[in-house]
């Protein structure tokens, strides 16, 4: 019996209307740590990690990009999983019914082989990891995917702007105690 190939998950994909304010508000609330900034074909957004999984905020710029959910579809868009083997787990994957959806499947190195579960459910596996993320912490073997600190001068003022709208809020829920 040939063992299974075993996925970690260590990426979670959100879509949503404003990353720059998602972002910020899980900065101040849970205390994540800004990885990076994106500006690509299908989305833009931000990324941040708690020092083991990596959190993809996302705005998709069209339908076809968001891969089936619709570019103002709002919430988990997909999961990622760091395997050992991008060909033997996409290959499990698809044996046990999943559907391959973007990403070449027989590349070893692909990045984010995306494929459909049986409830429809987005899910990717990649051989690399994502930035801020480990593979197995605690453990010698274990790999961790460095921290770019990447930001993109274009979205400065989105930036300031979520970031004050953050603190506007936090000024009005000190007020509303008080009252």
């Amino acid at each position: 019996m040939t063992a299974k190939s075993k996925g970690r998950i260590r990426h979670i994909a959100l879509s949503v209307a404003d990353p720059w304010e998602t972002a910020e508000f899980y900065k101040d609330a849970l205390g994540l740590e800004e990885v990076s900034e994106l500006d690509g074909p299908l989305a833009e957004g931000i990324f941040l990690t708690d020092g083991v999984v990596n959190l993809a905020i996302l705005h998709f710029k069209d339908d076809d990009a968001a891969q089936g959910t619709g570019k103002d579809f709002v919430g988990i868009h997909h999961l990622g999983f760091w395997v050992d083997d991008v060909i033997a787990s996409g290959e499990q994957a698809r044996a046990a019914g999943a559907k391959w959806i973007m990403g070449d499947p027989n590349n070893p190195h692909g990045y984010e082989v995306k494929h459909t579960d049986l409830s429809g459910v987005i899910f990717d596996i990649a051989a690399h990891g994502w930035a801020g993320a480990q593979k197995q912490p605690g453990e010698a073997e274990n790999e961790v995917h460095p921290n770019p600190h990447r930001r993109l001068a274009k979205f400065d003022e989105r930036r300031a702007a979520a970031h004050a709208a953050l603190e506007a809020r936090k000024a009005q829920a000190r007020v509303a105690e008080t009252v």
